[in-house]
Formats: structure tokens, sequence, C-alpha cells
């Protein structure tokens, strides 16, 4: 009935307070290399390779860092590490703040019409990106692998079977990674709905709620179609 019980928002761990530098400092040195073994990291950040890997480990549980097995010698692989999405977001890079000066731009110079053309074609593209990545199968599944999808991107999301209609389904998104843009161009909203529109083609999907008019979410419910 879940889609992997999908309602559940990710628990993030809390490590003590002073653990959290040589969180910090593994996240940086991963950063600048792109990838290393919890030997090379401990090394570098001068602590034994049993605390490392516990750091690694806490970073992987909050999605922050993965690991992939590579032989390097003799003996069993080393697990390198890099970054995921989500954890190259964990550093500032300012791309809000581009995105909205290049829209306000495109809104000082562009007619209304074109620049919602525009965003719409950006829907069509992010939705057939979306949909080569989520693949085909059950819409429980598809809406699972989105949301994960989703929550790499900055947004904390979740999907929870519609109580007040059968088959349904409804997003909901607590923190848009857009939001700061969204205040200014409410039409990326529209944009938001017309993207999971184009990805989930065999559905109705309709806004049911939204930060920018009241509530503390943003959600769509999706109701499968009769032919889908």
């Amino acid at each position: 009935m879940s889609a992997t019980a999908m309602g559940a928002i990710p628990q993030m761990s809390h490590p003590p307070a002073e653990s959290a530098p040589t969180r910090e400092a593994a996240l940086t040195v991963l950063l600048r290399q792109g990838e290393a073994t919890a030997g090379e990291l401990a090394d570098h950040l001068t602590v034994s390779v049993q605390v490392m890997r516990r750091h690694l480990r806490s970073l992987e549980d909050d999605g922050l860092v993965e690991a992939s097995p590579a032989q390097e010698g003799p003996g069993r692989p080393s697990n390198r590490w890099r970054l995921t999405i989500k954890g190259q977001g964990h550093f500032p890079d300012g791309s809000d703040h581009f995105a909205l000066g290049l829209l306000q731009s495109m809104a000082g110079n562009l007619p209304a019409e074109t620049l919602q053309k525009l965003l719409e074609q950006q829907a069509l593209q992010q939705a057939t990106v979306y949909r080569g990545r989520i693949g085909d199968g059950p819409l429980a599944q598809r809406l699972d692998r989105l949301v994960e999808l989703r929550r790499q991107e900055g947004y904390v999301a979740e999907c929870s079977p519609d109580p007040d209609h059968d088959q349904a389904w409804v997003i909901s998104e607590f923190h848009c990674s857009v939001m700061r843009i969204a205040e200014q161009f409410p039409c990326v909203c529209d944009q938001e709905l017309q993207l999971i529109r184009h990805t989930f083609p065999d559905c109705q999907v309709d806004r049911v709620h939204w930060r920018l008019e009241k509530g503390h979410s943003c959600g769509f419910r999706l109701i499968p179609s009769c032919d889908g």
C-alpha cells in the first residue's frame, strides 16, 4: 500500500558536536579530490581508519557520500568514496542567485508568453530525464523513484496514498530547492506542475497544496488514467 512507505521522510543522523569538523573536512577533501578511500582520508585528516570509516558510514546514512569497490592490489577491494548529488549540494554554489538574476533579466526583455514557453520547454526536457531514470513499472514504484530523485536535488519530499481518492497518490514537498525563485516568479510553480504531468503522462495530475498560497507544503495529486 505504500511506495516504500513513501511517506517517511529520511531521518538524518546527528553526530556528536566534536565529530562535525571531521565530517566537514572529509566532505571538503572529497569535493577537491573527487574520490578517496577511507585510508587516504584518514591519512589526510590524521585520524584512524576506524574513526574515518565510522564518519563515512554516517555520511552515507545521510545520503552525502557513496562508495564503489576498487581493486588496488592483492586482497579485498577497497571502497572508493565520492560525494553524491546531495553531497555536492552541501556546498553553497550561488546557483539560485544566478537563476534568479537570469529570470529577472529574461522577464525584463522578453514577452511574458516567450518566457512561459521557455519554462514549458525546460519542464518537458526535465520530464524526459526523470522518465528515463524512474523507468517503467507500477505507479507506486515510479513515484518512489521520483521522490528519491527529488530528495537528491534538495527537496524534502514524500509520497503517500490519498485517503480521499481510491488509487490516487499525493506527492508532498515540504522544502523546495527553488523556493526563493518561486517567491518572485510564481510561474516557476506552474513549470513544476507541468513537470510532474509530463513525467507521469498516464495520470491526471493536479496541485492540491501550494506554499505560496497557504500551508507548509506543495502537493500534487496523481490519479491513474482509465486507459493508463
